[in-house]
């Protein structure tokens, strides 16, 4: 890794790029684990006796266990060490998808999907702070839509995957999906980490050996690169952990950016997570086709994540937040009808502008608490999946009494008018920022 002016390193290695890599894959995993259970709603509710509405909540314990878990997650992964603390947590959220397949009661259900939330609470993000402690801020937007293309593709890949085996093998055996992904990764974190250590002793004998040569400050400075991915900081108690969050939320752009993703969650949520259900009960989509569907939200991610470059380049942030906005109003305005592929293409339109908003929100993110950026994204998620969760829970009463159009439209347009006033504190900010 070469070293920038601000002390961050820049990914010019292999070992930087298969991280990447592995890190990505665990975003595929988590992401499948999160959408997973959209599409089978239906199926759910008719197998446990249950309303939509009721058992809609194995989505909404999965978020409310990844928005709580980063109070733990944050601080840890500053002490342990990002990816010593993501190949923890992958391990466990593996044992807890399994564990899903043997519910057999929808209060079983939401305990086990708490659990695999909390665990898998830790990937995501200190995988973003890992990039935002090892990337300078010029080259950080791309790099997190390299790692948004895993977490967007598990996105696709748990709607229709949970369509598709609900309709035929049945609901328990999807939960068999995330739990090998999960198991991969977390053998490629394991062999990561030994093959890392075997380098860093190599190194630094090197540097005993030869402490009175010229290649001494070159070699002492490759040990510390290769330390700062995974270095150990101050052990965690509760009162430290009380007082970084606390210096996270006495910075007023990381409460505004804060406030803003909570918002994001809540008027996204409260209408996606109904769509594929939506789709089957009004429009008699079957499970796969409405899952399908509903995938477009992560392929329209995947678009971005492929054609990000040339979008912030063209557009700027300030672009990407009203443009992103916008697309994402009109996919969620028009969504509805009998014909699945055009479906798909309104949630495409979906996916592609939120991420443009979401991914312009990480990098603020990455950057609003750079003392502790583990504990700032940690809050960042946190307020994310907190938005999700109640987004959720409100929809749920809303779609039972009024029906779906009108968490449709309201997500539509207050979505619309979010990314606009973001827009407009960024420039605020920006001009207060210029000399």
């Amino acid at each position: 890794m070469k070293a920038t002016d601000h002390g961050e390193t820049a990914p010019d290695n292999l070992n930087h790029r298969r991280t990447l890599l592995t890190l990505s894959l665990g975003a595929f995993a988590s992401q499948t684990s999160v959408r997973l259970c959209d599409p089978m709603l239906p199926q759910l509710a008719s197998e446990l006796n249950r309303s939509i509405g009721e058992v809609a909540y194995v989505i909404t314990s999965f978020s409310i266990a990844y928005g709580l878990f980063q109070l733990i997650h944050g601080p840890m992964g500053d002490y342990a060490g990002k990816l010593r603390w993501i190949r923890y947590a992958t391990i466990a959220a593996a044992l807890a998808s399994a564990t899903c397949m043997l519910a057999s009661t929808l209060p079983q259900l939401l305990l086990f999907r708490f659990i695999a939330g909390a665990a898998c609470a830790a990937l995501i993000p200190l995988s973003l702070a890992w990039i935002g402690d090892s990337v300078p801020y010029s080259a950080r937007q791309a790099v997190l839509a390299q790692l948004m293309t895993g977490s967007t593709a598990g996105a696709v890949f748990g709607q229709v995957a949970g369509g598709v085996m609900a309709d035929t093998i049945g609901w328990r055996l999807s939960f068999a999906l995330p739990t090998l992904a999960l198991i991969i990764v977390s053998i490629l974190l394991v062999i990561e980490s030994k093959s890392s250590n075997k380098v860093l002793k190599s190194v630094k004998a090197l540097a005993d050996w030869d402490v009175q040569t010229s290649a001494t400050s070159h070699i002492t400075s490759t040990t510390d690169q290769l330390t700062l991915t995974d270095s150990r900081g101050p052990r965690p108690t509760v009162s430290s952990i009380v007082t970084q969050f606390a210096s996270v939320l006495r910075i007023s752009w990381a409460r505004v950016i804060l406030t803003v993703v909570f918002l994001e969650g809540l008027f996204v949520y409260s209408a996606f997570a109904y769509v594929p259900s939506w789709l089957h009960i009004k429009y008699h989509l079957s499970l796969w086709q409405s899952g399908l569907a509903a995938a477009g939200f992560g392929v329209g991610g995947v678009c971005y994540s492929l054609a990000a470059p040339y979008l912030i380049r063209a557009l700027g942030e300030r672009g990407l937040l009203i443009g992103g906005s916008a697309l994402f109003a009109i996919g969620m305005f028009f969504v509805g009808g009998r014909l699945w592929p055009i479906e798909l293409v309104f949630c495409s339109m979906m996916g592609l502008g939120f991420f443009m908003v979401h991914n312009t929100l990480q990098v603020q993110a990455t950057q609003m608490s750079p003392h502790a950026r583990g504990t700032g994204i940690a809050a960042f998620a946190a307020g994310l999946f907190s938005g999700q969760s109640l987004g959720v829970a409100l929809g749920s009463p809303v779609l039972g009494r009024f029906g779906f159009e009108i968490l449709q439209v309201a997500s539509a347009i207050l979505f619309f008018v979010l990314g606009a006033t973001v827009a407009y504190l960024l420039s605020i900010k920006h001009r207060l920022s210029t000399p």
